[in-house]
């Protein structure tokens, strides 16, 4: 995954807490409770990103996992009709999500976890599948995948030396 470093310091982050889990680790005194929190943060804009936040305190672990999920922001193509440039499967762990290109009106057709990334993303024409496993984590994770590994066709014209008329031919 490419990672390329995004300044955030003038960037309206909004975020959104996907799942809260309570941990329990069995020691010789008793069982020690903790907190994870899958967050998702993102501009409406074309960047999103996710974290995991652990902590005792459920507070502690989403603000944990907002900072975590800002350091991991990536970067999104959108075209014209704030869809996905072209349709991709992103792959994380067993969880594929499948990313397919949407007209104008139709709007986010989207799973829970899938869904959340896609809002925050400023996507708003969509369609997603997610395939494999349902685990929360892993189909943030592999929706993000798929939508930092999209190319605009200026990107990918480029790369190949032609024209964008050439490419969208």
């Amino acid at each position: 995954m490419k990672r390329t470093i995004i300044d955030t310091t003038n960037m309206e982050l909004n975020e959104k807490v996907v799942s809260i889990k309570r941990v329990t680790k069995v020691v010789k005194g008793g069982r020690n409770m903790r907190f994870t929190a899958l967050v998702v943060v993102g501009d409406g804009n074309g960047h999103v990103g996710a974290g995991l936040g652990k902590a005792t305190e459920i507070p502690e672990a989403i603000r944990k996992g907002k900072e975590d999920a800002i350091k991991h922001l990536v970067s999104v193509a959108l075209d014209d009709v704030n869809s996905v440039t072209h349709d991709n499967i992103g792959k994380f762990g067993s969880a594929s999500v499948l990313l397919k290109k949407a007209p104008e009106g139709t709007g986010i057709i989207a799973g829970g976890p899938a869904r959340v990334v896609c809002e925050l993303a400023g996507i708003k024409n969509i369609r997603t599948k997610s395939l494999g496993s349902n685990n929360k984590q892993n189909v943030v994770l592999a929706t993000i995948e798929g939508l930092s590994q999209l190319k605009t066709p200026e990107e990918v014209a480029k790369n190949r030396g032609k024209s964008v008329s050439e490419i969208m031919a």
